[in-house]
């Protein structure tokens, strides 16, 4: 008998025109947007090999550690995933604004934007009335008056609908998935594969929760007019309003300090308060200096110095000491500074984050936001490759700058102690290069649980409703 009701629920859906015009949009709209991401990962991928080349050049004539840090920075490149799912790593860069404002104004979409959007306006217009319409028929009564149970009726509808959806979907991604396996300069992992089944797996989920929000509103009302304009405020609730809104209600119950603020404090701090104590600091360590040699207040030119360096070990020996005193004056003057703008940075990031949690968890009440959490740390394009990135960066950052670079200050120090350590053009192709790398499938899984918890609770929840409505259901 369940066999029967849902190929019954199936039929009826595939013999429908809302089905066949679904079915052709998802397919158009899959398959073009992975033909275009592929195509804008691979201008990426140019771009980013471009800009690595010219680092490359740079580091091999004009480095120097005065400007070194606006150029060696930790980026990450074009990850294979983003020609499905774009995610954070697509932030919109308002340089380019200026040259080509369309693709600001009207971003690219994905794989998450059509599941998000699309598959569930289709779950929504192919279940509006799965009960109220086949009361509006009669089929309903019929059904009731031959004795099938209730239970099985509520069960068929949501299996068969769902099943239903399953096809043009996966034919869909299926689609897509060819277009990115011919393209000859996409290479996805097994990683990647794997984390394409999870999200499938997660979309499912979320094509459920919409079919049983039809499934429910069919059952709560009688005609099929008056569910569908449920049915369409339902979804504009969890789907526009809900996440975009949770931003603006975090930031009133968890407020933080401006940035703009905060960030010009902090630049006053490392800047001009900064170089006005290293200049106290100096004349004192100078004048210490000065005491037990005085020949440093001799002057003479930066050539008249090196020659007298080379060629007197004693003026030498005062020269490192003179050199070692204004060093120390601003290290100190340094440690200061920054130690108080740290509190300041800290402050504000805790801040941020305890409010950037809290706009989460609000937002997570929208089925929308879970599912979105799930494709994009799944894909390594969300919030959790931003944490995995930053732990990466810090990593290259602490070898670059307490083993790397001390080295080499050392090193053009010994071969000339007169040179200018920060502005003296020196050969870094031996510098360590930030790496970036994936994480693991198995952190990406765990980081996706609780959205994919959420999409779960949602379906247990509705299809009780669903359940308890229909069972009260009258079909006269």
């Amino acid at each position: 008998m369940m066999k029967t009701l849902i190929a019954k629920e199936i039929r009826t859906n595939l013999l429908s025109f809302r089905f066949l015009a679904s079915f052709v949009i998802l397919f158009v709209v899959v398959a073009v947007t992975a033909l275009v991401l592929a195509g804008d990962y691979t201008k990426k991928l140019d771009e980013y090999s471009q800009r690595q080349a010219e680092i490359e050049s740079y580091l091999r004539s004009y480095a120097h550690f005065n400007r070194i840090s606006n150029v060696l920075r930790a980026t990450q490149p074009p990850i294979p995933f983003q020609t499905f799912v774009r995610g954070l790593t697509a932030d919109v860069n308002m340089g380019e604004f200026d040259d080509d404002p369309l693709p600001v104004m009207f971003p690219l979409i994905d794989l998450t934007f059509i599941i998000t959007i699309l598959v569930s306006l289709i779950a929504l217009i192919l279940s509006y009335d799965a009960v109220c319409g086949e009361r509006e028929d009669g089929t309903l009564k019929l059904m009731l008056a031959n004795g099938l149970p209730r239970s099985k009726i509520i069960l068929a509808k949501f299996a068969g609908g769902v099943l239903t959806l399953l096809g043009p979907f996966l034919v869909s991604v299926a689609a897509g998935m060819l277009i990115i396996l011919l393209h000859p300069r996409v290479n996805w992992s097994g990683a990647d594969w794997g984390a394409l089944g999870l999200i499938v797996v997660g979309a499912v989920t979320y094509i459920s929760v919409f079919y049983l929000i039809g499934v429910l509103l069919s059952s709560v009302h009688k005609s099929s007019s008056s569910s569908i304009m449920t049915s369409l405020f339902v979804w504009v609730l969890l789907v526009l309003i809900v996440p975009n809104l949770s931003p603006y209600v975090a930031s009133f119950l968890s407020p933080t300090p401006s940035k703009i603020t905060v960030n010009r404090e902090i630049s006053r701090l490392t800047d001009v308060e900064r170089d006005d104590l290293g200049r106290k600091l100096q004349r004192e360590n100078r004048a210490e200096v000065l005491k037990q040699y005085p020949v440093l207040a001799e002057r003479m030119s930066e050539a008249e110095q090196k020659k007298r360096v080379a060629e007197d070990p004693e003026y030498k020996k005062a020269y490192e000491e003179g050199r070692a005193a204004t060093e120390r004056a601003w290290a100190e003057a340094n440690r200061i500074q920054n130690a108080k703008a740290k509190v300041l940075t800290d402050d504000l990031h805790q801040k941020e984050e305890a409010q950037t949690d809290l706009a989460r968890s609000i937002s997570m009440a929208s089925p929308l936001a879970d599912f979105s959490y799930l494709a994009t740390d799944l894909s390594s394009t969300g919030t959790q490759n931003m944490v995995h990135f930053e732990g990466l960066r810090k990593a290259w950052k602490s070898a670059f700058d307490f083993d790397y670079q001390p080295k080499k200050i050392e090193a053009l120090k010994a071969k000339d102690p007169t040179a200018d350590l920060w502005d003296t053009p020196i050969d870094m192709t031996d510098a360590p290069r930030f790496l970036y790398t994936e994480e693991a499938l198995g952190g990406r899984v765990k980081a996706a649980l609780p959205p994919f918890a959420v999409l779960l609770g949602y379906c247990v929840v509705l299809f009780a409703a669903a359940y308890v409505s229909f069972i009260r259901y009258d079909p006269r």
